[in-house]
């Protein structure tokens, strides 16, 4: 089988790990958690969001997480932002990469952030041109790549022309998410054919949940198709909203516990991640 030599992992859990938290986590705590991962080898940790302190009190402190982790040299520290608002923010504490969000479903974009995903790719636009204008880097997520919770099934040709969307407006890379876990194999390596038409396999990521167990059989398809770059949380940090009681993001442990078995390098040391 042909595999990518080398992945990418990118750490979610501070904070797409953290963020559906009913117990607020004490800011050191983050900041310890963070560091440790610094330490694992790992070359790209998402941090926290700076989003409404209101609709996701978790992320409150997230100028004070950056500003307080200590920085390794190798490793990129990103942070999502839904606007321009958050963006400032973000620059303001020294964030060099930042991530946007959009959905592949109509009613989740609504749910989720109120606003249809043509405004929503209207607002991310005018965030994605202010980042690049200042050397950030940008990373585009799309939700309910496989399933929405209240439409169902979503069409492969709106996600491959969301993503390519996200592209052209200067995402360096897309990372294609599976919110609810509901993907299987054969349907990832359809998405995966189907998106790679419009925006180069180079640029995709997965981001995958384990409602169903799939989530590592997933990725390995996803592999297999070209994919080097994997979302991931440490101990499988978060769950999905929608499925109670469900597990929620793949866990980074067993992700590279399947790499290191099938000898694709990650940089990660797999005895470090479990000890953080």
């Amino acid at each position: 089988m042909n595999f990518p030599h080398q992945v990418k992992i990118v750490e979610v859990g501070a904070r797409d790990g953290l963020q559906n938290e009913p117990r607020i986590v004490a800011t050191k705590d983050k900041i310890a958690l963070i560091d440790l991962l610094s330490a694992t080898g790992l070359q790209a940790i998402e941090v926290s969001s700076f989003v409404s302190q209101q609709q996701v009190p978790q992320m409150a402190d997230a100028a004070e997480v950056f500003a307080g982790i200590q920085r390794q040299p190798g490793v990129d520290y990103s942070a999502l932002v839904p606007n321009l608002q958050g963006l400032d923010a973000a620059l303001t504490v020294g964030v060099a990469e930042v991530a946007v969000f959009a959905a592949a479903s109509e009613t989740f974009s609504q749910r989720n952030i109120a606003c249809s995903v043509a405004e929503s790719l209207e607002r991310f636009a005018a965030v994605i041109k202010s980042a690049l204008a200042v050397d950030v880097k940008v990373r585009g997520y799309i939700s309910c790549v496989a399933g929405c919770p209240y439409e169902g099934a979503v069409p492969i040709q709106r996600v491959a022309e969301l993503a390519q969307h996200l592209a052209d407006l200067g995402c360096y890379e897309i990372s294609l998410g599976d919110t609810i876990g509901v993907a299987t194999p054969g349907q990832v390596k359809s998405l995966l054919q189907r998106v790679s038409t419009q925006v180069p396999m180079k640029q995709l990521a997965v981001h995958f949940h384990d409602t169903y167990g799939q989530a590592l059989a997933n990725i390995f398809s996803a592999l297999q198709e070209g994919v080097a770059v994997v979302d991931s949380s440490v101990s499988g940090l978060g769950g999905c909203p929608f499925a109670q009681g469900a597990s929620g993001n793949v866990a980074t442990e067993d992700v590279l516990y399947m790499l290191n078995g099938l000898g694709v390098y990650t940089g990660v040391d797999l005895d470090r991640l479990i000890g953080a």
